[in-house]
């Protein structure tokens, strides 16, 4: 009988844990969704998408997402060419060619780049990854995308080597011993059996470093500059939704005005692309789970 109540207890709070995660979701989007709703009856939500300039703090105001958009994609694509092949490398030499040993005592070490705080990498983007690159392009402001994506890209490669590396070991040694068998090499092996039979956990990964970049704050907003702008030039300082959102909740806007209620909108936004990114990666890791059962 005790037994049975010790259960009954841990299952409570078990199901309580789970409904307190759902029911924090749930108001997190209730507050997005009303305060955005607020927003759009005052700019039309046409204007929003497709107006080309983002000005709600200026005299002439303008309340196109386009600009923030861009300089948020561009500084996550950047990050993104940059971790990508690094982690996945990482990833791979650590699944298939370091020694047990070595891959212990490495993947923690590399796991701690994760931990370090974004404000941190900010001021290093700033202040060291910026002067060394406007010694090779001097045309670059001090303020720009391409150092704050860069050391996004530094920042999120945990995110794809450990959980790729991950992925990689999960797959069973008969499909190696299968290749090696037929003659194939080691890298063959990596690249035509091993990363096939692995990609759903490869592309959840990858899909979760992007999501994790395009949220990224503080690195943006010390590096990248408060400049919103249409542009793909990775030398111009640009500014991204968050780093937005992080201005004005800063500033002395008044709260409940139209400016003020564009950090709702910008958040919604931001949100949408997230959820899209997140469940394209669930779709995905189910699809291969499938193909591989």
């Amino acid at each position: 009988m005790m037994q049975k109540a010790k259960e009954l207890i841990i299952e409570k709070i078990l199901f309580f844990s789970s409904f307190l995660t759902i029911l924090t979701t749930v108001g997190i989007i209730l507050v997005l969704l009303l305060e955005a709703v607020s927003f759009f009856g005052e700019v039309s939500i046409g204007d929003f998408l497709t107006d080309t300039q983002w000005t709600p703090l200026f005299s002439e105001k303008h309340f196109g997402i386009l600009p923030l958009l861009s300089g948020t994609l561009l500084t996550t694509l950047i990050a993104i060419v940059i971790a990508l092949p690094i982690g996945l490398s990482i990833a791979a030499y650590l699944s298939e060619y370091a020694s047990s040993k070595f891959r212990r005592t490495v993947k923690p070490l590399l796991e701690l780049l994760a931990a370090v705080p974004t404000i941190v990498y900010g001021f290093f983007a700033l202040t060291v990854v910026t002067p060394f690159l406007q010694k090779l392009f001097p045309e670059m402001g001090g303020f720009n995308a391409l150092s704050a994506g860069i050391v996004m890209g530094i920042m999120i490669i945990p995110f794809i080597s450990s959980f790729s590396e991950d992925a990689l070991s999960a797959v069973p040694n008969s499909l190696r011993e299968g290749a090696y068998g037929m003659g194939s090499t080691r890298l063959q092996t990596v690249f035509k059996v091993t990363m096939p039979a692995a990609s759903s956990g490869i592309v959840s990964s990858v899909i979760l470093a992007i999501s994790r970049a395009i949220g990224e704050t503080m690195i943006v907003t010390v590096a990248a500059g408060q400049m919103p702008g249409l542009t793909f030039n990775p030398f111009e300082p640009v500014q991204t939704i968050t780093a937005y959102i992080v201005q004005v909740s800063s500033g002395d806007v008044p709260f409940g005005s139209t400016e003020h209620k564009t950090i709702f909108a910008a958040g919604i936004t931001l949100f949408v692309f997230t959820f899209i990114l997140n469940s394209i990666s669930f779709w995905i890791k189910k699809k291969y789970h499938q193909k591989y059962e």
